[in-house]
């Protein structure tokens, strides 16, 4: 199976030329370390910076350069910087072609919860809400199983809701599944797992159409 690090290269895979991508807290982060050379994308992080580039080699790092999640972070030439008041007005004003969030749950219709466990401490629900209900083009990146082993693609999720039927696309450390009308149709699956593994770690509708191809990372 994937690790963090897979799966942020198969995501980066969907990242076009020419996008506008923000990437979420996690591993979505790791995005921008593996997005081809050949083209031109502007990362977008809603603490305010446009033109992220990958993460910084270890001793280079500038404090005062950091992403949404508080890591540090390297800029591209002609990057820029802004307040949150700018960089939300590009969230919802639909300039963002492409979202990469993580999530906790993820349900067949769409649904994800991404910000909230009940009796947790959290700090706040950060841009994940405005980030749902503006993207069009919405993939998240997590693990399969949670810590205990269940599924994490279920048929509705149990956590506060993030967003309602917005996800169109999950690369997990098992598979690439795209949520459609009637549940998540299985894309791809990580080199050497069989969709029998995948099938037994979804909870959620599983639609399994002829031959499912390896991943190419």
């Amino acid at each position: 199976m994937l690790d963090k690090q897979g799966i942020a290269k198969r995501i980066a895979k969907e990242v076009k030329d020419g996008y506008y991508v923000n990437l979420g807290i996690g591993i979505p982060t790791l995005v921008a370390n593996f997005v081809r050379e050949d083209i031109s994308v502007e990362f977008q992080s809603e603490n305010g910076v446009l033109g992220m580039g990958p993460f910084p080699i270890e001793g280079e790092e500038d404090a005062d350069i950091i992403n949404a999640g508080k890591q540090t972070i390297t800029t591209l030439a002609g990057a820029s910087f802004f307040d949150s008041a700018t960089s939300f007005s590009m969230i919802r004003g639909q300039h963002v072609d492409l979202t990469i969030l993580g999530a906790m749950e993820v349900a067949e219709n769409g649904d994800i919860a991404n910000w909230k466990i009940p009796g947790k401490m959290v700090k706040g629900m950060g841009g994940a809400m405005d980030l749902v209900a503006s993207a069009e083009n919405i993939i998240v990146a997590m693990m399969h199983t949670n810590k205990a082993g269940k599924s994490k693609l279920l048929k509705r999720c149990s956590l506060p809701l993030t967003g309602v039927g917005c996800v169109k696309k999950i690369v997990t450390n098992l598979a690439v599944l795209e949520v459609v009308p009637n549940g998540f149709l299985l894309k791809e699956r990580a080199p050497e797992i069989s969709v029998e593994t995948i099938k037994n770690a979804t909870e959620g509708n599983l639609i399994i159409e002829g031959e499912i191809p390896e991943m190419i990372l």
